[in-house]
């Protein structure tokens, strides 16, 4: 499994991927990426960690994250983003509105794709604009 994540195991194009299978895999990746820039603060009590994380992961969250970013977004992230905000997910949200959850699953699957095509920089830093923001924005409250 040695350099398994440093390779597209997939045999066909992630962009051809159903969308609400990349934003499946940009949610944990997104997650794992939250949870990283929290420690690397210096946040280590598990019950702050996790109230502080639902900032940037829930569907309101992460919908503020993409609209902070749309606007560097390439016409090939903007397809993907535009096709998974218009996907037909099989249920309704429990905590957020259709809108925002629209728009988390958009941000997802852009993540998801930038993963799987081994854009790891291009991610961090569109992950990192939208971060610096709402940590910016906690900080002045």
């Amino acid at each position: 499994m040695e350099g398994y994540f440093h390779k597209n195991p997939l045999e066909r194009n992630p962009a051809l991927l159903n969308a609400l299978t990349l934003a499946y895999l940009g949610d944990s990746v997104y997650e794992v990426y939250v949870r990283y820039t929290l420690i690397a603060q210096g946040k280590v009590n598990p019950h702050r960690l996790h109230r502080e994380a639902i900032r940037f992961v829930a569907a309101k969250g992460q919908s503020r994250q993409l609209e902070r970013i749309k606007e560097e977004l390439t016409t090939e992230e903007e397809a993907i983003v535009r096709r998974a905000r218009n996907s037909k997910p099989s249920h309704s949200p429990k905590h957020a509105v259709m809108k925002d959850y629209l728009q988390a699953t958009a941000f997802e699957a852009l993540i998801g794709y930038l993963f799987l095509t081994g854009k790891k920089e291009r991610m961090e830093e569109l992950i990192d604009l939208g971060i610096e923001e709402i940590l910016k924005e906690a900080e002045s409250k």
